[in-house]
């Protein structure tokens, strides 16, 4: 039987969990809010299904019944997440042959903890409008696996980066800013090892809460200046954060500060690829990968 993964919002993350999921011989669909993005997915091996996060179509109901494996990574709003709101179809309606589910999180939805170590029994205490959404959605989703019995894996998410997006761009665009706030650090993953260990869940039919990060929580500035280092350019200056000019949403991320552990994804058997910046900062300058 063929084994099929549906992506619901097929970004940078979902795109790369994609990419891995062919590789081990699923076939691979994902949804995108637009057409002109739908050929980028095609070029990727990626099946489109044009879809904005409300109502189904006659296409992605078809894709739905033969999907085995799901990945959600739609942000859920004020709404909601998209698969529970009022007068949607149950999810064994919409996807009788479904094993698995992934549901993408974030671990902004521990808050701040001044930067002491969280794992996955830490109480949440989000801040924020989004994190508050996204406990919700979490909710949601690990109480349908527990009603359904098919195994859903909330997969908490550090700062995302990865090739077209990572430090060593922003060296080369000149948008790269050493912001300096005493003892803050953020954690950090490269998106081939989000892939990788959505894989990882899926193949052992893994659910329960996973913090997705690698094992440096580190501050920001040390990362820009390691791709200074690597590209042979002058180390941006320092900005002091108090003074610095950032959009509201940059400033909300430095009232967060915590070291997230990753010891349970790695008692489970799982190996990072990147384990921590400055190795997978050198494989993409090594390999030109970081250009996108």
């Amino acid at each position: 039987m063929t084994k099929h993964l549906l992506i619901l919002g097929a970004g940078f993350s979902g795109r790369a969990i994609g990419d891995v999921f062919r590789q081990a011989g699923f076939t691979v669909s994902g949804t995108t809010r637009s057409e002109d993005k739908a050929e980028a997915l095609r070029r990727r091996g990626i099946e489109p299904i044009v879809y904005d996060g409300g109502t189904i179509s006659g296409a992605l109901a078809a894709d739905m019944a033969r999907t085995t494996h799901l990945v959600q990574s739609i942000a859920p709003g004020r709404d909601g997440d998209p698969l529970f709101r009022a007068g949607m179809p149950a999810i064994p309606a919409l996807m009788p042959r479904l094993e698995w589910a992934g549901y993408l999180s974030t671990v902004g939805v521990y808050g701040d903890h001044k930067g002491g170590w969280v794992d996955e029994e830490t109480v949440l205490n989000p801040v924020s409008a989004r994190s508050v959404e996204r406990v919700e959605a979490e909710g949601c989703w690990l109480g349908h696996g527990k009603a359904s019995g098919v195994p859903v894996a909330v997969l908490r998410l550090a700062g995302i980066y990865g090739p077209g997006r990572n430090a060593l761009r922003n060296m080369e665009e000149g948008t790269a800013r050493r912001l300096i706030k005493k003892d803050q650090v953020f954690n950090r993953i490269r998106v081939e090892d989000i892939g990788r260990s959505a894989l990882f869940l899926a193949e052992r039919h893994l659910g329960g809460v996973w913090n997705i990060t690698d094992d440096e929580p580190g501050p920001p500035q040390d990362v820009v200046a390691e791709a200074a280092r690597l590209m042979g350019l002058p180390c941006p200056p320092d900005i002091p954060f108090e003074t610095a000019e950032l959009s509201p949403m940059a400033r909300s991320f430095y009232g967060e500060n915590k070291r997230v552990s990753n010891a349970k994804l790695k008692a489970a058997g799982f190996e990072f690829r990147f384990p921590n910046y400055r190795l997978s900062l050198a494989e993409l300058h090594g390999s030109g990968r970081w250009k996108g």
